[in-house]
């Protein structure tokens, strides 16, 4: 069994787990030939391969982030957790696990998103 690391599109300010195009291979890694080419030379050796796949957040770069950000009334906007400030501060008092606060403002929107990694791993909201 060979497990991949996200190789997915990515600005890469987590190691790729910042995914910004989950159907794109990150150019660092070579092209989707190229990943089909490894897949077929693996299976054809009776070798698996497991992908990680990072569903908790997207990057803030991801086309879905950027258009939940353009508007409240955005159909995208409920794909990522937002909320309105509390007496002008964060929401809650949740913190991130890389250090800080879990919420960052968003000047454009007036509201706070939620990203339990970094800033720019907003969280996507399955409860939508």
């Amino acid at each position: 069994m060979i497990w991949l690391n996200p190789i997915y599109q990515s600005p890469n300010k987590d190691n790729g787990y910042d995914i910004s195009d989950y159907q794109a291979i990150n150019l660092e890694f070579g092209t989707m030939q190229d990943f089909d080419n490894l897949l077929a030379a693996a299976h054809a050796r009776d070798i698996k391969i497991v992908m990680d796949l990072v569903v908790n957040h997207s990057s803030d770069l991801h086309k879905w982030f950027i258009e939940s950000r353009s508007s409240k009334d955005n159909d995208r906007r409920d794909f990522y957790i937002w909320r309105d400030p509390v007496d002008g501060h964060e929401p809650n008092n949740w913190s991130s696990f890389f250090s800080g606060s879990a919420w960052k403002f968003d000047e454009k929107s007036g509201q706070y998103y939620l990203h339990l990694f970094a800033e720019g791993q907003p969280d996507l909201n399955w409860k939508k």
